[in-house]
């Protein structure tokens, strides 16, 4: 992988060489100019071998992507079996049989296509599989590749080299793959709104935004979570009016609130039936926004009602999330709109303010007709906020799939005005179906209503201690045991069942489905990281042993079970970068379900501990075997922490 450094730094130096000889390092002012030439060069060269002396110390710790390498490898055996060939296909997938080697490489099919259209050479692909193989350069991974079919390479790795890439893991830990400069990634999910309650809706934006911060701050970026509360707009007016009357004393005596969504109701109740109420809700919103200090004590004590409930999920879940609501942003919102009137944007549709985006049909309202401000401003303030003054890489808004058109003008209206160039700056809607009940439709209460979040999450604990006592765990656990094997099956399973999804696809809540403890649940995943943990410690082999195992053992993989075992373990970071390319999550979980029925295939065929069949005597430990299971279960943990999925040590 350092290949291009290490031949630039080749040129570098046969150049400065060539400047030698012509005469550039005497003291002659006529070749001034080619003494700052030579000076560039070795600053260059200088640069460029520190540079490469720092990431191969990093990559000594980073876990080798094998896919990226191989991806490195034919790249470089394409470009010099067709040297004039711009931008060929290079496919490279693990294989799918072991009769078909490790990976694949099915470039020479794309390749084919290409020659016989742009130069009209007929050539199978077989042959070019073949001129391909012939080029692949001396490498540490490969031990042999195979031309099969039409022109399929299949690729055989080296055991010692994935023996030492599993070592590596053992002494170093899951480490992340090698990503360049460190980027920084705004993260906007869970979003509710004050003086509503969280309810299903927000599960899936908080769920899948947590993970994906922990996937992004794993893999070395500088990641912001924000919370765009929904904290400031008309709604306001009327719950300050109701406020006003119910809680005449509110600025000296904190008003007792305990059910806000009643508040809430009783409000809209009056705001739609009470003409008088209604006139005076109006006035407290302009009263608000003009920054009353009655007002703001009105509006910040009905903000903390609403932030105290929120935070009582968040603690559930495990999250954490700065807040960063609509009224952040109120200040920036006339300036925006000046900034689109500025450069011949605005257009005045029966008083409003619009901003029409060529191929989007519906324009972007920034003033509204009374003068007042709308999502379409806050959202454009926001981003604008995100990119230049946040200096946001990456940004991502994990919002339901419903606001896909408004985001989509929205980021097209921020690269209109010149806030972001797309091939610099990566703007990104992550959108994600609707949750649905056992009938398949929106999933509600009995009633009809809304599923209150509070109430599903202590359904959720209800129903894993119901399952833990079915199993009769209440009788070998300790109440302490129980109690973290119960939050950690109920919270682990209700993110398990959301992430194990493609999020782009609506999905059904099913207790009974997800607390299951067979097929690709958390329940069966905990149990099976439980057992994974408890095979050293019932062989009397505690941590250090293990880690004085892993410098000094190697891993033999001579069972094809430990050989498909550890080539899946290593397949970890090439997971990690595909989801940080399309951020689908259910692809860890996926492969968090294959790791562990490998592993189960691999226990059952392998033993690791061997005992005496009468006395139950250990008579043995494989100890390679066990350093496998302790991979297994390193990097599992590491999966199930992006997955916000805590695991306990006995269950």
């Amino acid at each position: 992988q350092f290949a291009f450094q290490e031949n630039e730094i080749k040129l570098l130096s046969a150049e400065i060489e060539r400047l030698k000889n012509f005469g550039c390092l005497g003291v002659s002012p006529s070749l001034e100019g080619l003494r700052d030439e030579n000076a560039k060069l070795k600053y260059r060269l200088n640069f460029l071998k520190k540079s490469l002396q720092e990431e191969r110390s990093k990559s000594t710790k980073s876990m080798i992507n094998i896919n990226s390498c191989l991806q490195e490898i034919f790249g470089a055996a394409i470009q010099a079996a067709y040297p004039d060939l711009e931008n060929p296909p290079l496919v490279v997938t693990p294989s799918q049989q072991p009769k078909f080697g490790d990976y694949q490489c099915n470039s020479a099919m794309g390749i084919s296509q290409i020659l016989l259209k742009t130069r009209e050479q007929k050539i199978i692909p077989r042959e070019i599989a073949e001129k391909i193989a012939k080029n692949i350069p001396a490498n540490d991974c490969i031990e042999k590749v195979e031309i099969a079919g039409p022109g399929f390479i299949n690729v055989h790795l080296r055991k010692d080299f994935v023996s030492k890439q599993l070592s590596s893991l053992l002494i170093n830990g899951v480490q992340p793959p090698a990503i360049g400069k460190r980027k920084k990634v705004v993260v906007d999910f869970s979003s509710p709104n004050i003086a509503k309650e969280m309810h299903v809706g927000h599960l899936r934006s908080t769920i899948i935004g947590e993970s994906m911060c922990r996937l992004f701050e794993f893999a070395g970026y500088d990641v912001l979570r924000l919370n765009h509360l929904g904290d400031w707009g008309t709604q306001f007016g009327m719950l300050i009016a109701h406020l006003q009357d119910k809680f005449p004393d509110y600025l000296t005596v904190s008003p007792p609130i305990g059910d806000l969504q009643a508040f809430y109701k009783e409000s809209k109740r009056r705001f739609d039936t009470e003409e008088e109420f209604k006139k005076r809700a109006y006035q407290c919103v302009v009263l608000l926004q003009s920054k009353n200090p009655d007002f703001i004590k009105a509006w910040n004590l009905i903000c903390d009602v609403s932030r105290r409930e929120f935070q009582k999920i968040y603690n559930c879940l495990d999250i954490t999330i700065i807040e960063r609501g609509e009224s952040f942003y109120h200040e920036m919102m006339k300036d925006i709109v000046k900034e689109f009137e500025d450069k011949g944007f605005v257009q005045v549709d029966d008083g409003r303010k619009v901003v029409f985006v060529p191929g989007f049909p519906v324009p972007l309202t920034i003033m509204k007709s009374d003068g007042g401000y709308t999502y379409d401003t806050s959202d454009l303030a926001a981003l604008k906020h995100r990119l230049c003054e946040e200096k946001g890489d990456i940004l991502i808004y994990v919002v339901d799939s419903g606001q896909s058109v408004h985001f989509q003008t929205v980021f097209a209206a921020g690269q209109m005005i010149g806030w972001y160039d797309p091939k610099v700056t990566r703007v990104a809607h992550a959108a994600f179906g609707v949750v649905l009940g056992e009938d398949k439709k929106k999933f509600k209460t009995r009633s009809g209503d809304t599923v209150r979040l509070i109430d599903l999450l202590e359904e959720g604990l209800k129903r894993a201690m119901d399952k833990l006592k079915d199993k009769e765990r209440d009788k070998v656990l300790t109440p302490e045991e129980l109690k973290a094997a119960q939050t950690s099956v109920a919270f682990g399973c209700i993110k398990y069942a959301d992430l194990s999804h493609n999020r782009l696809n609506d999905y059904v809540f099913s207790f009974d489905k997800m607390l299951d403890d067979r097929g690709n649940t958390a329940a069966y995943l905990l149990y099976a990281f439980t057992r994974i943990r408890a095979i050293a410690r019932l062989a009397n082999i505690d941590e250090q042993m293990l880690r004085k195992a892993a410098r000094e053992e190697v891993l033999v993989l001579d069972h094809e079970k430990e050989w498909k075992l550890g080539k899946c373990i290593l397949r970890f970071p090439e997971i990690l970068q595909k989801i940080l390319e399309d951020l689908l999550l259910h692809t860890l979980c996926d492969y968090l379900y294959e790791l562990a029925t490998t592993f189960t295939e691999f226990y059952d065929s392998c033993y690791c501990v061997e005992k005496d069949r009468q006395t139950g005597q250990i008579v043995k430990v494989n100890m390679w075997r066990l350093l496998l299971c302790e991979a297994t279960a390193t990097v599992m943990a590491k999966g199930f922490d992006i997955l916000g999925i805590k695991p306990v040590q006995r269950m």
